[in-house]
């Protein structure tokens, strides 16, 4: 490991109703994934508040993008020196639903934010009925320590364009919190994908999910060349892997695929 390496941790858990107890639950994490070197922590997806299955209470639990959930962990962050990108139930502008959001979060308050672009409409799910779609926005970047990192959510990791966007956009890591729910293969759906995506970008990825029986647990995170090189397995825990420029440097070198693409993204 170089003196540039950067130290990301997907810290995975299993967020309840209750918002207190999640921001509880966020900060002994963090804490352990500081202790471990990290610099950037990624938790699950609705890690501010999720319940099963959704409801009307949803609503009530929605906050702001300056609200205690984000207030709570710019003061986690600033004990600890970190970024923190973690799932908010945010309010929407129709009042019956709410936004599912990615907010990453550093000593100074919200630094970047994604709105979660394709719902989960799929494996007998509607969270279209609950969510309001994020719109097709330029991606928001955030530094560390001279690497780019970049928001997607969860169901994303179905559709290549999401992260190829994010790799026009000059991004280095990939951060997925998820909420992936369990069924058949989906734990084989989970790491192919996540890997694909590092692969094709020549990128790191790192995704956070929620511990099971819900969601397949299995956090992880890969490499450009499609390695993991750090996961958890179904507990509660933290798993830390150090993302290098000179690895993406050299993958990049070797394979092109990038710089060879004859196609670009376009919305639809």
């Amino acid at each position: 490991m170089s003196e540039h390496a950067v130290g990301v941790a997907v810290a995975q858990f299993s967020p309840g109703a209750e918002p207190r107890a999640n921001r509880e639950d966020i900060a002994a994490l963090a804490e352990r994934a500081a202790e471990r070197g990290a610099r950037v922590v990624l938790f699950p997806e609705y890690a501010s508040s999720f319940i099963h299955p959704f409801d009307e209470t949803l609503v009530e639990r929605a906050e702001t993008l300056d609200g205690p959930f984000a207030q709570h962990l710019a003061r986690v962050a600033a004990d600890h020196g970190l970024v923190i990108v973690a799932g908010l139930l945010e309010r929407a502008d129709d009042p019956r639903r709410v936004r599912n959001t990615v907010v990453a979060v550093d000593a100074d308050g919200v630094r970047a934010t994604y709105r979660k672009a394709h719902l989960y409409d799929a494996f007998g799910q509607r969270e279209s009925d609950w969510v309001e779609p994020g719109a097709l926005t330029d991606p928001e970047t955030f530094e560390v320590d001279g690497l780019v990192c970049g928001l997607m959510t969860c169901y994303d990791l179905r559709f290549p364009e999401s992260a190829r966007v994010l790799a026009d956009a000059g991004v280095d890591v990939a951060l997925v919190p998820a909420q992936w729910v369990r069924g058949p293969l989906k734990e084989h759906h989970w790491r192919t994908l996540v890997t694909a995506r590092a692969i094709e970008n020549t990128m790191y990825v790192a995704a956070a999910d929620h511990t099971p029986p819900l969601a397949v647990g299995s956090s992880l995170i890969v490499d450009p060349q499609g390695t993991a090189i750090a996961s958890v397995g179904t507990t509660t825990d933290v798993a830390v892997a150090f993302a290098e420029r000179s690895a993406i440097d050299n993958v990049r070198r070797v394979n092109p695929a990038l710089a060879l693409r004859r196609y670009r993204v376009a919305p639809r």
